[in-house]
């Protein structure tokens, strides 16, 4: 999980206790929190002046805040990393969530359908917005590569990856090639290499490389050289879907609508978010950004939380949701991880 360094030393018990009680009371109502809500606590025995003084004391730690409107308090940013870090104890997920995701993400189409499909549901189970990156293409396993003569020195190659995806690459050549030339290419690489993803293939095409030049086998070493030429052209960056945008209106905190319509446009660009899922997808494991902790004004009101999917066991994206910061973190981070795992067994199984 993402930590913050440097937040201080650990809190008291009697003001560990008071702010998880106060940041639980916060997300559950949406209300500032008096000392008086919270000296009716079941099991609380601490006198309301104790309470005043406990709460005095972490406002000034910057723990929580007081609106210009109420007396009473509610969490900062800080307030809710703390929150997260070291009170927090994540819900075990329930049968009838565990059994709605295993159901939904049974893979019933390709690897599009899946990643839709898990957007959905992470937006159908939290009421927030759910968030899925679509793999980086060189995670792809090729199924087919076929060479086709253009003019000027120029030959395409098209490659089938996965199950049905076409990608076509332009490469620019020393000399022209005949049509069944570039086809006793393509067939070499169909039989030697069908099956391997792109990232493991371009080891292994430069490892043939040096084989082939042993063997003299120049049909395999003119294929494998091609190939190598085709997949190290750059890719498109990666894209990501989101479902449930629109839910985000329902919460008080963030119905301004120049706030929301900053944040849908954000959603709609994509290119500033994609650097914040980046860092998800380079990290390890479940990812929370609370507030200005994402490093985007447009988030400043809300919280991310992410978590990686895999295929074949190598990470090849992540999903997420997109919420108030004043969201149920305890029932949103079992969610995000039982969908990131469903996910990759679907991936997996689709492949």
């Amino acid at each position: 999980m993402k930590r913050r360094a440097g937040e201080g030393a650990p809190l008291e018990p009697r003001a560990a206790e008071l702010l998880k009680l106060l940041v639980e009371r916060y997300i559950h109502d949406g209300q500032p929190v008096g000392s008086r809500t919270l000296s009716r606590a079941r099991g609380l025995e601490l006198s309301p002046a104790t309470i005043r003084n406990i709460m005095a004391d972490l406002d000034q730690l910057g723990l929580v805040s007081s609106p210009h409107t109420s007396a009473g308090r509610v969490p900062t940013t800080r307030g809710y990393r703390y929150f997260v870090d070291a009170l927090l104890a994540p819900e075990r997920l329930s049968d009838r969530d565990e059994e709605m995701i295993a159901r939904e993400l049974v893979p019933h189409g390709g690897e599009a359908d899946l990643l839709q499909v898990a957007s959905e549901v992470l937006s159908s189970l939290t009421r927030m917005a759910g968030v899925v990156t679509v793999p980086s293409r060189n995670l792809a396993v090729l199924r087919r590569i076929e060479f086709l003569p253009l003019s000027e020195r120029r030959v395409l190659a098209i490659l089938v990856v996965n199950q049905h995806e076409v990608q076509n690459r332009v490469i620019h050549t020393d000399r022209d090639y005949a049509a069944d030339e570039l086809e006793r290419y393509a067939n070499a690489i169909n039989q030697h290499f069908v099956g391997q993803e792109l990232t493991r293939l371009r080891q292994l095409l430069l490892d043939d490389v040096a084989a082939a030049k042993i063997n003299v086998d120049q049909t395999l070493l003119q294929a494998v050289a091609m190939a190598e030429q085709a997949l190290t052209q750059p890719t498109a960056r990666h894209d990501y879907l989101v479902t449930g945008g629109s839910n985000l209106m329902a919460f008080q905190e963030l119905a301004d609508v120049h706030r929301l319509r900053s944040l849908f446009d954000a959603l709609d660009r994509k290119r500033d978010l994609l650097q914040l899922f980046d860092q998800c997808l380079g990290a390890e494991g479940l990812q929370i950004f609370i507030g200005d902790e994402s490093g985007y004004r447009v988030l400043d009101e809300c919280s991310v939380v992410t978590a990686p999917y895999t295929i074949n066991g190598q990470v090849a994206g992540v999903l997420g949701v997109i919420g108030p910061t004043r969201m149920a973190y305890s029932r949103i981070i079992p969610l995000v991880t039982e969908t990131a795992r469903q996910l990759s067994k679907g991936l997996k199984a689709d492949r």
